[in-house]
């Protein structure tokens, strides 16, 4: 098998392009902060980067032989895809790219899937997680749609063995697992949040306010368990996943700093991370902070003819606190890999957690109370910090 790792998204640093290379990538994920298709962030988390620069960077990238995979992946589209105007867009979108020499996409809409397949039939195609692939039969319908391959949607089958099994008999194509994301097992705020996101970087203007994002934050600060129930993967079990089939994988986080990045890169082509796991998984709390468009909280938050001003400094502080695009001294969030037993996975192999009430089972309460610690004055705080904004969002206050 040929083992990769991908990035998913750039942080655009063509100095750590070497390292990358070194550690097994075989594909960097990106897109400009925003286009007209939307993309799988706000734009206003995304590493600033021009047409320019991000044809320099995938040069940079290819004297690696790393390939860079552009990232048309909305869940939705406003039904501005039947539009003449929208076609006509997509079409100079995929001629730039092949002239700059990217050579693969990521979907998540079978209408673009079969478009792009129909008319630049040269691009290698990925399905992305928002397209919720989780059973053998909706990979055979991404397949026959001509994918070149699949990320699964790790967030809620990466521990299911039987259904991983299944889907890759099921089809020939790439199968992708994400790595090392921190989202809640089966979140129910999923189709919600994607489809936020996905005009949230879009161009259509307005703001967003990732109302799933800090509520997800605050189930997993007010409940350590949901930092072991989600469906991460340690680097030192991606054999396990090997072994019925899995030989690429995703790891996240967009524009984090180039340290963290190669930290990540090595610990999984290394298979070995010790130490606090939340640096590997957190998609936020960073020592530097993300680098972002200039003055990106006034573009993109400070219109009052939207927000109630006096309310608004709740959403920076708590943001700030978390280390939302802010760096901070520490992560206040331990989940301590040294706890985590080394046989963490057969409990998951013997059973469909789908199917069982997890107060039944135990398994990851039980790790989490010996694995994951939270600073106590930060849990407090952050608690509070977001229930309040919870609370001013229902209640219609942070809006006019």
């Amino acid at each position: 098998f040929i083992y990769y790792i991908e990035l998913r998204n750039a942080n655009y640093d063509p100095g750590i392009a070497g390292e990358l290379a070194e550690s097994s990538v075989e594909e960097v994920f990106g897109k400009l902060a925003s286009d007209f298709v939307g993309g799988g962030r706000p734009s206003y988390i995304c590493t600033p980067v021009g047409k320019v620069s991000l044809a320099e960077y995938v040069r940079e990238l290819a004297a690696h032989k790393i390939k860079f995979n552009y990232l048309l992946n909305s869940a939705c589209m406003g039904n501005k895809e039947w539009s003449a105007k929208w076609q006509k867009n997509l079409m100079g979108m995929l001629e730039w790219l092949s002239e700059i020499g990217v050579t693969r996409l990521t979907v998540s809409t079978p209408y673009l899937l079969e478009l792009i397949k129909a008319r630049r039939p040269e691009f290698y195609v990925r399905v992305g997680i928002f397209a919720q692939v989780d059973t053998p039969t909706r990979a055979m319908f991404w397949e026959n749609l001509g994918a070149d391959a699949i990320t699964l949607e790790s967030f809620s089958i990466n521990r299911d063995f039987q259904a991983l099994g299944s889907i890759r008999k099921s089809v020939k194509c790439d199968l992708q697992l994400i790595a090392n994301h921190i989202c809640l097992w089966n979140c129910p705020m999923q189709c919600y949040h994607q489809n936020g996101i996905s005009h949230s970087s879009d161009n259509s203007g307005g703001v967003f306010f990732d109302y799933c994002l800090f509520n997800c934050a605050l189930e997993r600060i007010s409940d350590g368990t949901q930092m072991v129930r989600s469906r991460w993967i340690r680097p030192e079990d991606i054999s396990e996943y090997e072994a019925i089939g899995f030989t690429n994988f995703k790891i996240l986080e967009r524009g984090m700093p180039s340290s963290v990045m190669v930290q990540r890169v090595r610990a999984y082509s290394g298979r070995k991370f010790e130490g606090n796991l939340a640096e590997i998984f957190f998609s936020y709390g960073f020592k530097k902070a993300t680098k972002q468009q200039r003055l990106w909280y006034l573009k993109y938050f400070f219109k009052p003819w939207l927000f109630k001003i006096r309310h608004i400094t709740e959403f920076f502080k708590m943001a700030r606190q978390q280390g939302m695009g802010f760096a901070i001294d520490r992560m206040p969030i331990v989940i301590d890999s040294s706890k985590i037993p080394a046989d963490f996975l057969e409990r998951f192999k013997g059973q469909n957690c789908n199917d069982r009430d997890c107060a039944d089972c135990g398994h990851c309460s039980k790790i989490a109370k010996e694995a994951v610690t939270i600073d106590n004055e930060f849990k407090k705080e952050a608690i509070e910090r977001m229930s309040k904004i919870d609370s001013l969002l229902v209640e219609g206050k942070l809006w006019i």
